[in-house]
């Protein structure tokens, strides 16, 4: 039982690592667009924009509502990554142990 709850801590970390990495894509993206060096007629470019978008879009939605932009920078996605970390580092192995210990796995 303990190497079942092991593993899918592991995904669940995984998922949140990857979570992050497209945050910061999309992030220098957006940046990217923003400053004109790469444009939306790039279709490769746009298709991953778009994809990213749509995966990042909902996590930073709620965020966006509370916090308004700060002289026109948008410090959301700066938010969730602190907040994924804190998941991440404190509140997953917390779980884990407290589930492990609750089945007598450990």
């Amino acid at each position: 039982m303990a190497a079942i709850i092991g593993f899918i801590f592991f995904v669940m970390d995984a998922v949140l690592g990857l979570l992050v990495l497209a945050i910061i894509v999309s992030a220098i993206l957006s940046w990217l667009f923003a400053f004109d060096v790469i444009n939306h007629r790039n279709r490769f470019v746009n298709q991953l924009s778009s994809a990213l978008d749509a995966l990042v879009a909902p996590v930073l939605a709620p965020l966006r509502s509370v916090v308004p932009p700060l002289g026109g920078i948008d410090l959301t996605p700066i938010i969730v990554l602190i907040l994924i970390h804190g998941v991440r580092v404190y509140l997953l192995p917390a779980s884990q142990a407290a589930l492990l210990t609750l089945t007598g796995s450990q």
